[in-house]
This record gives structure tokens, C-alpha cells and sequence, in this order.
């Protein structure tokens, strides 16, 4: 059996980040990967110069043409862009009869805005209840849920917020974090924590992206939620490690990572 993966997300032109590493995670996991383009970026791995959302119209088009002919096992989405994207993308996640993971991205590697504040409602009033998984980073986590990172144990309340909005689960990803790398999954049955080495490396370009990448092919394998972050944590944490060392700027991380991987 075939399983197969969709990502809905924006474009990477240097391929660490965004469509680009998800398909490359995907492949790496043994899933056929879709992927409808949501917006363009000019970026490296130094800057992000410019945007460019596409026509809702199109991406509507996108989804619909590819979920008409191919049924994917998990659909994950990243950049979205605006409201009116956001909308679109919600309103064919209704008829979805498979696990939607929502990566929030609001703000690239490099600073650049990636969604604004009315992206930002119509994010959490239309797209997060239909999420069976968010993986929010800490500065995103800090923005849904209004709860300033305070330390640690301020971690399970921003969780908390977040699920409110209706997912069925949500994931703080603490890889901002300064004194460990421990990521917080939150599900109404409780709270488990994923903890790994603190890394000390510039080369995290789209670590997020792929992070999110291996749970949601992890998930189209038929894995548990609790495995597939187990797994997809070592993946990305062994990502890094190996990362090539490209660009002059937050390097990609390596996509041919083999931790996490059962063939």
C-alpha cells in the first residue's frame, strides 16, 4: 500500500524550508507527497525579500483537482499567507476525512511577517477547529494563545489556550527554547513531554516545516499521535546534527536523516 501525504504551504526557492522540505521529509518516510503552493517567497538562507500570495481561486483550484483524483492518508498545511487563503483552505478542510496537522507559520526563520493580524483570527476562528494536530513553536504558541513565555511552566497553559480553539491536540515545539529542547504535546487524555539534547547550531533552517513534515507522514503511516512525535523528535533532532552546512546564513537542516525511520 501507497501512503500518501498533502502539504498546502508556501514556497522555498532555497528548499530548507516550507513545500520544498516537506515533499523532501515525506519522500524520506516512504510517503507520496502532493503539495499545493499557497504563496512564493524570495528567500535564501540569509533574507526573505518578498511574499507573494497566490489567488485564493487558485488555490482552491489546487486542492480540489488534486483531492478529485488522488484520497491522502494526512494533509498538513504551512504558510498560508491571508485571511481569504485561510479561509479557502478551511473551507475544503471541512469535507476532510483524514487528520488535518496545522503548522501556525507567522514569521519566517529570517523575521519576515508571514501572516497577519487578520490572518491571525481567522486562523484560530476557522482553521485550528478543524486541526486534529497544531504545532505551534513558542513564539507562535505565545501569540494564539495570548500567554507570554515565562519559563517552562508556562508551557501546559499556552497548550491549554490552544486547544480551546477545538484541535484535537496541540504541540509547543520548544526548539526557541534556551535551556532544553523539550517539546509539550497536550490531548484531552493529558500532557506528555518529548525531551532531547539542546543543540547549538545556526543550521535550523525549516526545522519547523520538517518537524511537522515527519509527524504528518508518521500519522498517514497509520502511527499513533504519541509515535509519530516520538519518532518525527528524533527525526529533526538528528536533522540537525547532520545538516550540510549550506548558505552563508540559518543553514537547512539534513533531510536525509535516517533516525526515526523504520524501513
Amino acid at each position: 500500500m501507497m501512503h500518501v501525504a498533502l502539504t498546502i504551504a508556501g514556497s522555498d526557492p532555497s528548499g530548507g524550508a516550507g513545500i520544498q522540505a516537506d515533499l523532501k521529509t515525506f519522500h524520506q518516510f516512504g510517503v507520496y507527497g502532493m503539495g499545493v503552493i499557497s504563496l512564493l517567497t524570495v528567500q535564501n538562507t540569509q533574507t526573505v525579500s518578498k511574499v507573494q500570495i497566490l489567488d485564493p481561486a487558485f488555490v482552491r483550484q489546487q486542492i480540489e483537482t488534486v483531492l478529485g483524483d488522488i484520497t491522502p492518508h494526512a494533509v498538513k498545511t504551512g504558510a498560508l499567507g491571508d485571511a481569504v487563503v485561510i479561509e479557502t483552505v478551511a473551507s475544503c478542510a471541512e469535507k476532510f476525512t483524514f487528520p488535518l496537522i496545522v503548522d501556525p507559520v507567522m514569521i519566517s526563520k529570517h523575521g519576515a511577517v508571514l501572516a497577519d493580524d487578520s490572518a491571525l483570527e481567522k486562523l484560530v476562528t476557522r482553521l485550528l477547529p478543524l486541526a486534529y494536530l497544531v504545532t505551534p513553536n513558542l513564539e507562535e504558541a505565545a501569540v494564539l494563545s495570548g500567554i507570554k513565555y515565562a519559563g517552562p511552566e508556562s508551557i501546559p497553559a499556552m497548550a491549554e489556550a490552544i486547544l480551546k480553539f477545538g484541535s484535537a491536540a496541540v504541540l509547543v515545539k520548544g526548539g526557541h527554547r534556551s535551556d532544553s529542547a523539550e517539546d509539550f504535546l497536550l490531548t484531552a487524555a493529558g500532557g506528555h513531554s518529548f525531551r532531547t539534547e539542546k543543540l547549538d547550531s545556526r543550521q535550523t533552517h525549516g526545522t519547523g516545516c520538517t518537524f511537522s513534515a515527519a509527524i504528518t507522514a508518521l500519522l498517514a503511516r497509520g502511527e499513533t499521535l504519541l509515535s509519530a512525535v516520538g519518532r518525527a523528535k528524533d527525526f529533526i533532532t538528528c536533522a540537525i546534527k547532520e545538516a550540510p552546512g549550506l548558505g552563508k546564513g540559518f543553514g537547512p537542516v539534513s533531510h536525509f536523516a535516517r533516525a526515526g525511520i523504520q524501513t
